[in-house]
Parts: C-alpha cells; structure tokens; sequence
C-alpha cells in the first residue's frame, strides 16, 4: 500500500519531528511512504485535491476508490483533517488521521489513542468506513462560500469565541487560547437573535451548534446523540443570551446535564438554514457569518477506524 502523509509541522506548537518520526514507523511496517509537510492554511486541502484528481474517482456522489491500495493520512489537528476531508471528498480515496493537534476532537471521536504507534496501527489495519459529513453555505457572500465539516457548525456565541482566538496563543498554548478568548467573549458579548429553521422547525435563538459528532472541545458532548456513520444532525440551541445564562449553558455542558434545560432545543435533522448575522465556526476554524444553509452530505467521505 502507498501512503500519503499530509502532515501540519506547526499542529500542537512544533509537531515536525513526531510527523518524520512517523514516516520511519509507517516505512518499517513495510509501506511506501510519501510525506508531504504544509507550509500554511490551505495548503492540506490543495494538496488532497491534488491527490484527488490523480487517485481518486469523482464520477458518483459516493465515489468508488480505483486505487484500493491507497491511503491518505492527515498528521495534525481538526483544522488539519477538515482540509483534507475537504480535498478527499467524493473522491473516494480512504483517508485516516494522525492526532498531533491541540484537541483533536476527531481523533476522540473516532476512539484513536495518543500514543503514536498504537493510532498508526488503526490507520494502517482499521476498517474503512463510509461517512456522513456536513456542508455549510454562506449564502450572503458573493460567490457564496461552500464549505465541508466533519464534526459541528457553532453559530452565536461559539463562533464569537473562535473568532476572538488569537493565533500566535494558540500555537503555543492551545485550549488556552480558546480559554482566554471564551472569558473576553462573555463579557463582551450582546448578540443578535438567529432564527433556526428545517422542513419542521422554525425557532429563535442566540446559539446554535449543528452537531455531525458527538464530541467537542474534547471530552465534551453538546449533541451526544450525533454520529459520523448517520446521515443526519443533532442540533443544540440556546434561548436566553445574558451572561448568566451563558455560565449555565456551558456549566451544564461541563456536567452533561444540558439537555435537561428548559431554555434549550434539541432535535435531530438533515438540512437547516440559520437566518441572522452571527459569527460561525467549522471544526474549530473561523469561516464566516450567517446566514447560512447547512446540510448533510451522503456518503461523501470514506475514513479509516
């Protein structure tokens, strides 16, 4: 089997020497192995377009792999596999990850370990799966901006704080950044109402996490019912916007008792469109304002665990 290794040198603060030091393993298992290390944001996706349009097969929705011996993988953090799922989309080539980021909530989606030998292990043996992923539109900007997501679209509060993360912190400090900018967000923070709607609902709120994943920010589970094998989102919404009830929020999150709110809404669909002028993020990485489309996208990806 020919490997490709996408790896983010820069994922965790200096992840460089982990991602040689998992060439050398995978080559000892006797693999071929091509590394490719980016240099800046964007660079993953272009690079597993490329590996697309090479490899890949993109005449079906789902995709059918014509080369079964190849595998991609993405050494980095969420920010990382989301540019690659990006660039592997419909092409039917199996991608697997490398945890090396500052969460990789992914990663504990998918149950990998942090050890480096034992998570190279499910990438090279574990079973290929056919995923479900979303695909967000922003439909203000002109060309509207399209985007894939493998776990969550946090529109309100959520996408403020990730919005307000300074990224030299980040590097260096990872979930301190997020911290930081979480505590700057609250006091600042006087939002607009969003008005979230599918083929059943139609509800006002003033945050919304559109969950593809059960996990987020780590251990956490906002929508704990979301799976990446289930073609369909669950989708958490506050009602109330003061500071207070912000601290609630996210203090029943911290204890799993959430969902038992009753200034909340959570429902399961498959297409919904967010109305309103909110931030919003995508697997951790800003990407624009609503309003938005978001919808779910068939067998589009076909991942190793």
């Amino acid at each position: 089997m020919k490997i490709l290794l996408i790896g983010n040198p820069v994922a965790g603060g200096n992840a460089l020497s982990k991602i040689e030091k998992a060439a050398k393993i995978i080559v000892s298992r006797g693999f071929d192995v091509r590394l490719i290390l980016t240099e800046k944001r964007g660079d993953a996706e272009l690079f597993a377009k490329q590996i697309g349009s090479e490899f890949g097969d993109r005449s079906s929705e789902s995709g059918s792999n014509k080369n079964s011996k190849l595998l991609v993988i993405a050494a980095g953090g969420d920010g990382t596999y989301n540019e690659v799922a990006n660039g592997l989309v419909h092409s039917g080539i199996p991608m697997a990850i490398l945890p090396l980021g500052t969460t990789s909530v992914l990663a504990r989606e998918l149950g990998f370990p942090t050890r480096m030998e034992k998570a190279i292990d499910i990438s090279l043996n574990g079973e290929i799966h056919s995923v479900h992923i979303g695909k967000i539109i922003l439909t203000a900007q002109v060309p509207n901006v399209t985007r894939f997501f493998l776990l969550m679209a946090g529109i309100g509060f959520d996408g403020e704080v990730v919005f307000r993360v300074n990224e030299t912190i980040k590097r260096y400090s990872g979930k301190g950044a997020y911290i930081l900018s979480g505590l700057k967000s609250l006091f600042a923070y006087n939002p607009e109402p969003i008005i979230i709607k599918d083929k059943t609902f139609l509800l006002s709120g003033y945050t919304a996490i559109v969950g593809k994943a059960s996990c987020y920010g780590g251990d956490f589970k906002i929508t704990p019912d979301a799976r990446l094998t289930e073609p369909c989102f669950y989708i958490f919404i506050t009602h109330r916007k003061g500071r207070s009830d912000m601290i609630r929020y996210v203090s029943g999150i911290l204890k799993r008792s959430h969902l038992k709110f009753t200034d909340i809404s959570y429902f399961k669909s498959s297409e919904v469109e967010i109305e309103g002028n909110a931030n919003i993020q995508i697997d951790g990485d800003y990407i624009g304002r609503a309003p938005a489309k978001i919808e779910i996208v068939p067998d589009a990806l076909k991942m190793v665990f």
